[in-house]
């Protein structure tokens, strides 16, 4: 009787063990689907890309700030379609289950902040980054552009230099450089350098040394 009991015994223990094993293997869902697909797809191309346009851009000491102003870049929001400005367009586009006002403004939905990796429910607590700060970019050859050029920089949705934020991630960072501020969330610190350089690649901005080899090393992080 007793081998029966201990078989018994150790059949039961083993069904109570399914659950804990199914809850241990389950993946998180904290992570925006999308950002994983971006960064773990094809992300060893992506950094030699980013490599070898970073080895082409000019190094040079940052211009004056003296006549930098947002107004340098206005409208810093100009419409793209219909009543919708470039910000709404950004919030639509990074957002899950967006609803829109009749004047385009987002009312409603989720938006995931890369920078910290946090979920946001309401427009409120977002801002809309631009990657390479519009003073960053006076700095860095702008301020020789013509108006429109920089009205073209500030809105624009093809290269990847505007992304939604928290608003307190976007006051953390102001105008700073990556050798002065970087993402805290560091898986992000390979999409953000890799960003930051084809920006600046296609605008032909400059680099500084220290911005350079800031970059360089989270471009070290991509995996």
């Amino acid at each position: 009787m007793i081998p029966l009991r201990r078989a018994v015994r150790s059949a039961a223990l083993a069904l109570l063990s399914v659950p804990v094993a199914l809850t241990l293997t389950a993946a998180p869902a904290s992570a925006d689907p999308r950002e994983r697909s971006q960064t773990d797809t094809g992300t060893d191309a992506a950094a030699a890309r980013a490599r070898r346009m970073l080895g082409q851009l000019k190094v040079a000491r940052p211009l004056s700030i003296r006549g930098y102003s947002h107004r340098r870049f206005q409208p810093r929001w100009a419409h793209h379609k219909g009543a919708c400005d470039a910000r709404e367009m950004v919030l639509a586009r990074d957002g899950r289950g967006v609803r829109r006002d009749r004047k385009c403004r987002a009312i409603r939905g989720r938006w995931y902040s890369p920078y910290e990796g946090k979920w946001f429910r309401s427009e409120r607590l977002l801002d809309v980054d631009h990657v390479v700060p519009l003073a960053y970019a006076w700095r860095s050859g702008a301020r020789r552009w013509s108006q429109a050029k920089r009205r073209a920089f500030a809105n624009d949705l093809t290269r990847p230099e505007l992304v939604t934020v928290s608003h307190s991630m976007n006051i953390a960072k102001g105008g700073q450089g990556p050798q002065s501020w970087r993402p805290p969330r560091r898986a992000y610190w390979c999409r953000y350098a890799t960003s930051w350089i084809t920006v600046k690649h296609h605008y032909r901005l400059f680099v500084t040394r220290s911005e350079r080899v800031a970059l360089r090393n989270m471009l070290r992080t991509c995996r």
